[in-house]
């Protein structure tokens, strides 16, 4: 059993849990090293036991670093779990029948999420790799036609250079639809300026970065405003700084300009198997930040009716914390 797996049985015991049914697929992957392709669940009890059924079998038994055995029928879980059961707090209601016959005996636990939030070595290495993949594959985009078109040849092209699949839906929002900071790709022409917001996954996972292409003196003022915010944002991480000081870093900024109502969300989040794991860059969470977790730093400025800038990067917390995405440049050339 790995130092990761030995640690979450530790707190789970200590918070007075004696068994957790897991079923998210990347908590079954941070814990087992598999990711299932269908049904799957993850049992812990003295020991994680991995039930998969037979299309996933083999692949388990090569890649799991814990017990794999047979899926059983949903009814037999039960008889799985023993006294105080651990759930996900996001496991579907649907399934707590399946689990006990006394539902009051079943709570959530953040074990996992808590866990997760530390990146291990081969973690970091893996998010390393994610983010070569995204970041060779933003120079090879086809901006000569829709914002469809440039998010699918953006997908394509992460796909060949040895993606998985999309972190998440590929945003290209261009001229007054970058003003909108999770817009939707349209069949639009691409103008400028274009925020691209994208990510890779290298086995399962991802990285986040966002790029702004711009071409005028108008769009130049912006980005630089929201570069000097992100600089200054980055420059304020370090271990044992609150989450909340980071945010409040590229706030500020923006603020001194006089574009302080148009940063309309938070500063970044961490992320790993999943694009948004705890924690919350934001004014408003003062967690603490720790060695080897990796957030995002994205401020942004988005004028309605005008157009909206964002700048995204991946960030190491350490001593000296390491901006993942440092070789791609901020500042991309394009042709339309």
């Amino acid at each position: 059993m790995n130092k990761n797996n030995e640690e979450i049985i530790t707190n789970l015991k200590s918070s007075g849990f004696d068994s957790m049914f897991i079923y998210d697929p990347y908590n079954i992957k941070y814990i087992s090293g598999f990711y299932p392709t269908s049904f799957a669940y993850l049992v812990i009890g003295d020991e994680p036991v991995l039930y998969v059924n037979s299309i996933d079998k083999p692949e388990a038994e090569k890649q799991s670093q814990i017990k794999t055995e047979d899926i059983r029928k949903l009814s037999e879980i039960k008889d799985m779990l023993s006294g105080s059961i651990a759930v996900e707090s996001t496991l579907d209601f649907n399934f707590l029948k399946y689990l006990t016959g006394d539902i009051s005996s079943l709570k959530s636990s953040d074990a996992i999420v808590k866990q997760r939030m530390i990146k291990t070595n081969s973690e970091i290495e893996n998010i390393r790799k994610s983010i070569d993949i995204a970041s060779k594959s933003i120079k090879e985009i086809d901006f000569t036609s829709t914002e469809k078109y440039a998010a699918a040849t953006l997908e394509f092209n992460m796909s060949i250079n040895g993606s998985n699949y999309p972190a998440f839906d590929t945003i290209v929002a261009s001229g007054e639809n970058s003003a909108s900071a999770h817009a939707t790709p349209t069949l639009k022409r691409v103008e400028t300026p274009i925020v691209v917001d994208f990510g890779a996954r290298y086995d399962h996972y991802c990285c986040d970065i966002t790029r702004t292409f711009i071409d005028s003196e108008r769009q130049q003022e912006i980005f630089d405003i929201v570069a000097e915010a992100q600089k200054a944002a980055i420059d304020t991480v370090d271990v044992g700084v609150k989450c909340s000081d980071v945010d409040m870093a590229a706030r500020n900024v923006i603020d001194e300009y006089g574009y302080g109502e148009y940063f309309i969300h938070s500063t970044g989040h961490s992320f790993g198997l999943d694009i948004h794991e705890e924690p919350n860059i934001s004014y408003n969470n003062d967690n603490i930040l720790k060695e080897n977790m990796i957030i995002t730093v994205e401020p942004g400025i988005y004028i309605p009716g005008e157009f909206g800038v964002r700048i995204e990067d991946d960030v190491l917390v350490s001593k000296n914390s390491e901006v993942l995405t440092s070789k791609l440049e901020k500042q991309l050339d394009f042709t339309l």
